[in-house]
């Protein structure tokens, strides 16, 4: 054995086996170049100083999506991965690896993806269309379902290509999976506030019959919550609520054009909505001036028009031609107040 051979070694085996005696400080023949650096490597991975994870570069068709994972793979698409689609034709690689685990009995994967299934669609499409030769970068570990979860979690929370909505889903999943449905102990677990993850499983818990208001409900975030959630809780607002949204869906099916398009519009009208007051609480009401107030609604429920001030001297409209109603249903409403107030 060399006189090199014989100091690595002597240095691995001290590495690996610390004696009781003091150690003494001696110059290493090896303390720099490749060598060296090997020594130290090993040393370290036998003392537990790091750990050495494996990397893999893989076919993506051997690794499956894990079915908790919090990204909606179904909804991913060219589009939403056209930044990732970019960076790796540019790098000729993937440059960060996915976080995935092997699975055993499924003859057709060899590994479950925990964080990265947008690059593996990325990868994907890039293999299915003409770059057959970029393979799926992946990091091996071995963790539990709530393990998983959480290093998913942490390591999309930054990421911006990861909607409000999903991970708010993903919560609320984990919210039962893991922890028994206790809030305060997710919250912990996940190194947050209550508050925070509260506004996240509001978020998730938002119905469908409110969500088809939205072209794109992934556009929703958690700001947006303290908007919708008040105007859900009272019967008759959620009812008016739930009866606009299913009509902006259905308007926007019909390709109307003239209809909220945004979520900041949209927003406007569910609350304009709930606000509205119901056909049988529209007749005359006193105010405490001493006036009256009436609405004139569209068959879908808009406002038409109102009667703001009715005195001696004459009546005040205001007209909404905005708010969704047609111009001939105005027509009929205005008819009708002129007949009430100047008759023929």
């Amino acid at each position: 054995m060399t006189s090199k051979n014989k100091s690595f070694v002597a240095d691995l085996a001290a590495g690996m086996e610390p004696t009781a005696t003091t150690p003494v400080d001696r110059p290493g023949r090896l303390g720099v170049g490749v060598l060296g650096s090997r020594t130290n490597r090993l040393a370290d991975l036998a003392s537990g100083a790091v750990v050495d994870i494996p990397q893999e570069l893989v076919d993506p068709a051997r690794c499956r999506i894990w079915e908790r994972h919090n990204r909606d793979y179904a909804a991913l698409n060219e589009e939403r991965c056209a930044d990732l689609i970019e960076t790796i034709v540019a790098q000729g690689k993937q440059e960060f690896p996915a976080i995935v685990r092997r699975v055993t009995g499924d003859p057709d994967h060899d590994y479950e993806v925990i964080s990265g299934a947008r690059r593996h669609w990325t990868v994907s499409w890039l293999r299915a269309n003409n770059y057959p030769d970029i393979r799926y970068l992946i990091e091996i570990r071995s963790l539990t379902d709530e393990q998983a979860f959480r290093v998913s979690d942490l390591e999309n929370r930054a990421r911006e290509d990861l909607t409000d909505v999903e991970r708010a889903r993903d919560y609320l999943k984990a919210l039962d999976f893991y922890y028994s449905g206790k809030q305060k102990a997710m919250a912990q677990r996940l190194n947050q506030s209550e508050a925070w993850l509260s506004r996240y499983l509001d978020l998730a818990r938002l119905p469908n019959e409110l969500m088809i208001a939205f072209p794109d409900p992934f556009e929703l975030k958690i700001s947006h919550v303290g908007t919708l959630k008040p105007i859900l809780k009272p019967e008759d607002s959620r009812t008016r609520v739930f009866a606009e949204a299913a009509r902006l869906a259905k308007s926007r099916a019909d390709g109307a054009t003239n209809i909220p398009a945004t979520v900041p519009d949209i927003l406007r009208a569910l609350v304009a909505a709930a606000e509205r007051k119901t056909k049988a609480a529209d007749k005359a009401a006193p105010k405490k001036t001493g006036s009256t107030e009436r609405i004139f609604l569209s068959g879908a429920g808009m406002p038409l028009l109102r009667i703001d001030k009715k005195d001696k001297r004459g009546v005040s409209v205001t007209l909404f031609p905005k708010s969704g109603g047609s111009r001939a249903e105005a027509e009929v409403a205005m008819q009708e107040l002129l007949d009430q107030h100047w008759p023929k």
